[in-house]
């Protein structure tokens, strides 16, 4: 299997466990689907397995459906600071359980804010305790890029950073953020490389807020198809050629989907001109400012 395979990692979010919206082909349940994308995953050796979107039953669905022993290095999230330490170690050891597993590769705070506030410390440090015990091999943040990752990065010496780079979003990568974040020694995971799917989406579905960026949009996919290259290949290409990500996440909601992904992900990265790509347009860059 080509090593830029085995560099991805599958984010479990959008497998649709948590009774939220799934794409699960009509008459196929999301667990059947999720289960036909785990067994891909564990054929094509994929790295990760990030279950940080999943919670309660989601995780004990997902504990069901994992192949065993779990073929993947396994990423949680920490519940959220303000309910203190004692609930946050609570809760990850009932994630464990709930998953099946006496111990996961990385616990991660999903934002900075949350080690910002009254109790983040606390959580820190009792992460680092569960560390010790050996629960988790490794903690980590996950940051967006006005989060200024390499802050963070400073601050609380993470084992893991977890941070959006994609074909489109390019700013963390050609301001060198993530360069010096791995250059401390801390692992840094891509994550939103597909930015929401915006590149795949035709120009008369782009949501009314980034019709400013439309007409980048329209010229990076012009540069992809003179490049002989389709957007999933350029977005693969792309984030897999980085050495600052010693993982990429991606999310799918389909058995196909991680099928196509692993296909192109095997195939040399199209020649095209990255730093071409890449788009300023605040709001594009920024999927919480998105109007549905």
């Amino acid at each position: 299997m080509s090593i830029s395979v085995t560099k991805l990692g599958l984010a479990a979010a959008q497998f649709g466990l948590d009774g939220g919206s799934s794409s699960a082909p009509r008459g196929r349940s999301p667990e059947a689907e999720a289960r036909d994308i785990l067994n891909i995953a564990a054929r094509a050796r994929l790295s990760v397995l990030d279950a940080s979107g999943l919670f309660g039953r989601a995780e004990t669905l997902l504990g069901d459906l994992i192949p065993r022993p779990a073929p993947f290095r396994i990423t949680l999230a920490t519940a959220r600071a303000d309910r203190g330490p004692d609930y946050v170690e609570a809760e990850a050891r009932a994630s464990l359980r709930r998953i099946g597993v006496e111990r996961a590769d990385s616990i991660v705070v999903h934002s900075p804010s949350e080690l910002c506030g009254p109790h983040g410390q606390a959580l820190w440090d009792r992460l680092h305790r569960l560390k010790d015990q050996g629960l988790f091999a490794k903690i980590g943040v996950a940051a967006h890029a006005t989060d200024d990752p390499v802050g963070v990065a400073r601050r609380f010496k993470p084992d893991i950073l977890q941070a959006p780079a994609s074909l489109l979003d390019q700013r963390l990568l050609a301001d060198g953020s993530l360069q010096r974040i791995a250059g401390m020694g801390v692992e840094v995971h891509l994550r939103s490389i597909f930015l929401n799917g915006l590149l795949f989406l035709p120009p008369d579905r782009v949501p009314a807020q980034l019709k400013g960026a439309s007409g980048r949009l329209s010229r990076v996919r012009r540069m992809i198809a003179e490049g002989r290259s389709d957007p999933l290949q350029a977005a693969l290409g792309f984030a897999l050629s980085r050495p600052e990500g010693s993982a990429v996440l991606v999310g799918v909601n389909s058995a196909a989907e991680l099928s196509a992904v692993v296909a192109a992900a095997s195939s040399p990265p199209p020649d095209l001109d990255w730093d071409e790509m890449a788009i300023d347009d605040p709001v594009a860059l920024d999927p919480r400012r998105w109007v549905a």
